[in-house]
């Protein structure tokens, strides 16, 4: 409380660092892509924690389909891959939350066959890779289900089409 006895907020904290390492010239081709992924983490971490610092790699489908190989021992690329920081780097608001990497082809592909577009995708797979950095899971259908929610509600948050809603999806090539 102050002298007057009116207690002041507490400061909100801030957003997670974002780091993001562009390997593959495949993203020049969008180039509000590094906004838009600093965007989506912002507004997830909004709704699970703040601070701390996240990777983001921007890359491509070989790339991640020898991290998916070499991690989850799946020989193939896809869309978003999390890799969450050890306990012991996670530690307080100044931890490291981990890394998210994303590939472009799939993710390009994914829009094309879904008639998406690629910014409001690339948000959805930026949230969905920060949900797993801070500890949600879809490995049965209640997980799922409670995963899917925070991501409809934070796309929605965005102003951005809910994913899970197939009336909601936009045309890709924005």
């Amino acid at each position: 409380m102050s002298a007057a006895g009116i207690s002041k907020p507490k400061p909100a904290k801030a957003p997670p660092a974002v780091e993001i390492d562009v390997q593959s010239a495949l993203w020049e081709a969008q180039p509000e892509a590094e906004q838009t992924v600093r965007a989506a983490v912002a507004a997830a971490a909004a709704h699970s924690t703040s601070g701390g610092e996240v990777s983001i790699l921007l890359t491509d489908d070989s790339a991640v389909r020898v991290l998916n190989k070499e991690w989850r021992g799946i020989d193939k690329a896809t869309n978003v891959l999390s890799f969450p920081a050890p306990e012991n780097l996670a530690k307080g608001d100044a931890g490291i939350l981990g890394d998210i990497v994303i590939a472009y082809e799939t993710l390009t592909r994914e829009c094309a066959d879904e008639d998406r577009d690629f910014l409001h995708h690339l948000a959805h797979l930026t949230i969905h890779g920060y949900l797993h950095l801070v500890g949600y899971d879809h490995q049965d259908d209640a997980q799922a289900t409670e995963m899917e929610t925070l991501e409809s509600r934070i796309m929605t948050r965005m102003d951005l089409p809910d994913p899970w809603r197939e009336s909601s999806r936009e045309p890709s090539g924005a």
